[in-house]
């Protein structure tokens, strides 16, 4: 009976696995796949003949400057990742601590006003968005897409960090300054060290969000030379057609620097979520 359990068990797994990979063998066949009509559906998504001409011409290898122009493109994309996720760990990093630590008039009131700002879709502010970064020229600009990126990620990782800050015990803070630390010495020799999971996966998650964002970079940027990546694998989607081909390979050329990132933090991913789970 066991072993009947055990195999009816394997079977959903390799099942649920089989539909969750499918998609992913799909994208990774229409990626290397000629390009042309050679791409027609069929059910086992397998290259007869690999290409990597889907990359060549995401990249602009095909192109005369279409190699300048992408690695302009993929500077934009990191430029603005990395800005946002600096920017929103250092605003909210002595934000959450303070939340965290000492209680004042209006600290619970502007928690949830930090917690409400996520319920609306960023699409909502598009609009009062685009018309203050033109009255303040920064349109087509990374300073521009790095506020507005920013004023997002930034009541995120102040929510999500103050949870890592409440289950910091208060008591080697004390212990740090009854041995003569001050408050800002114990925070920064202390605290920081203690919540460096969980700062390292905020970061990775602003990292990410500004990453992948799409609909505020296609109405901020007008210029090909100011895109990011997801507006340069959108431009391959047409009203008459679409180029499956190099939007995969887009696809997936966008995907590695997240993977990578992953990669690298995981072993910070598991704990710094754990932390930013308490209640308070």
């Amino acid at each position: 009976m066991r072993r009947l359990e055990a195999f009816f068990a394997h079977v959903i797994l390799v099942t649920a696995c089989a539909f969750a990979v499918y998609p992913l063998l799909w994208v990774i066949t229409l990626a290397l796949s000629p390009t042309g009509p050679g791409a027609e559906a069929r059910l086992l998504p397998i290259v007869s003949a690999p290409s990597l001409d889907n990359f060549r011409t995401v990249v602009g290898w095909n192109a005369p400057g279409g190699a300048g122009l992408f690695a302009h493109q993929l500077a934009n994309s990191l430029v603005v990742s990395l800005a946002t996720a600096f920017v929103a760990i250092a605003i909210a990093t002595p934000a959450a601590y303070a939340l965290a630590r000492f209680p004042f008039v209006g600290s619970k009131a502007g928690l949830r006003g930090l917690l409400a700002t996520q319920m609306f879709p960023t699409v909502a502010s598009a609009v009062p968005l685009y018309l203050l970064l033109d009255a303040l020229h920064l349109l087509d600009s990374r300073a521009g897409l790095v506020l507005v990126y920013a004023s997002t990620a930034v009541p995120f990782a102040i929510f999500q960090l103050r949870g890592s800050f409440l289950a910091i015990p208060v008591d080697i803070e004390e212990a740090a300054m009854v041995d003569g630390a001050t408050r800002a010495r114990a925070f920064f020799l202390v605290v920081l060290p203690a919540a460096r999971p969980a700062i390292a996966v905020t970061g990775l998650f602003a990292f990410m969000s500004a990453w992948n964002e799409f609909i505020l970079a296609a109405t901020l940027l007008s210029r090909k030379s100011a895109y990011t990546l997801p507006v340069v694998i959108q431009s391959y989607v047409q009203e008459q057609s679409t180029s499956w081909g190099p939007f995969a390979a887009g696809a997936i050329l966008v995907s590695v620097p997240v993977m990578a990132l992953f990669y690298v933090a995981q072993r910070q991913l598991v704990s710094g979520l754990t932390q930013g789970g308490v209640k308070g």
